[in-house]
């Protein structure tokens, strides 16, 4: 199975924007030394608890501090821009990093509705969803062939390539894996975000897909929560940031950072508090390299995917770290033996 990263750089109780931006490179550096796939960065509006933005930047920046790993978006979140600006950006950054690139596209606004109105400031009011549209426009910047009769034909957004980044729809339910499918891109499933109903998903994309030139059969990945750790207690300990974390958001209580372990496990929890985060343990793998192997296996089969993105939010980096390193292992797209054969 191959693994990768989605990072939503979010900034640790007690750590600064900087630094978290920091420990995304050193994640990602060390991502591509174990053997993970790709590493994507995400889209957030607004938030104090997010150290970016702007997903294209943080990609030079990781691509330029990395060597073979695959970098990209997850996602960019097209109805709040240009199709031709995106091309433009993404189809430099592939020239700079041949290969390598890929772009995740969202159709979620990515933040609150006034980060949405400033985002969108002087567009007109869309009555539908025009990311089908966009998406059609992105392919043909891609590769040069905006079809004759197209309001922009013959607009190149440069540079020229014969090469192309890799696009995939991120979604959190169907409706972006049927655009996905539609159209011939990869598919992303946001498994983590725990929608009730959408985990057939992935097999209703491979199901209605159809052939294109991004892609002649489907290919798909599903973002888990994972944290993994030596001892099931101490996953546990860890993954308590999270639980907390994601029962206040979901409470409509935005936090303004990632809390602590410590903080976590001091909280005042209301018996609903606990049920709602009992109820999120079954869809993550948390616990020991064989326990997250197992459960990252039985998730992969029932969703139907040989791709698993780990979305990992631990407050202490070098456990974090550790987990992917651990993770990893057990999955073996690293051993210590091939580490050292390479010194």
């Amino acid at each position: 199975m191959k693994l990768s990263v989605l990072d939503h750089s979010q900034i640790s109780e007690g750590r600064t924007a900087e630094e978290t931006l920091l420990e995304t490179t050193r994640l990602a550096q060390a991502a591509e030394q174990y053997g993970y796939t790709r590493f994507w960065v995400s889209e957030h509006h607004g938030a104090l608890g997010h150290a970016h933005s702007s997903p294209e930047i943080l990609i030079a920046h990781l691509a330029a501090n990395t060597n073979t790993i695959r970098i990209g978006s997850g996602g960019v979140m097209l109805s709040h821009y240009s199709a031709y600006k995106v091309a433009e950006n993404f189809r430099l950054l592939e020239a700079l990093y041949p290969g390598r690139i890929d772009l995740g596209i969202g159709r979620a606004p990515g933040g609150a509705m006034l980060s949405t109105r400033a985002l969108q400031e002087g567009m007109p009011v869309k009555s539908s969803d025009d990311t089908p549209s966009k998406l059609h426009d992105l392919v043909g910047y891609f590769y040069d062939d905006l079809p004759e009769g197209h309001r922009y034909t013959g607009l190149l957004a440069s540079p020229s390539l014969d090469h192309a980044p890799d696009i995939w729809m991120l979604g959190s339910t169907y409706g972006s894996g049927s655009i996905a499918s539609q159209h011939g891109t990869a598919y992303a499933y946001a498994q983590f975000f725990g929608i009730p109903g959408t985990e057939q998903a992935i097999h209703r994309y491979v199901e209605q897909f159809k052939p294109s030139r991004l892609n002649d059969t489907p290919r798909s990945l599903a973002a888990v929560m994972t944290i993994c750790a030596d001892t099931r207690e101490e996953a546990i300990r860890l993954a308590s940031s999270s639980d907390l974390f994601f029962m206040l958001l979901h409470s409509g209580r935005m936090p303004a950072r990632l809390p602590s372990a410590e903080e976590a496990l001091a909280y005042p929890y209301t018996a609903q508090d606990l049920a709602m985060i009992e109820a999120s343990r079954m869809r993550k793998a948390v616990g020991t390299p064989d326990e997250v192997k197992h459960k990252l296996n039985a998730i992969a089969n029932e969703l139907g995917t040989e791709e698993i993105m780990l979305v990992s939010p631990i407050h202490d980096f070098e456990s974090r770290v550790r987990s992917f390193k651990l993770v990893a292992k057990a999955m073996g797209t690293w051993s210590p033996s091939s580490e050292s054969s390479k010194h």
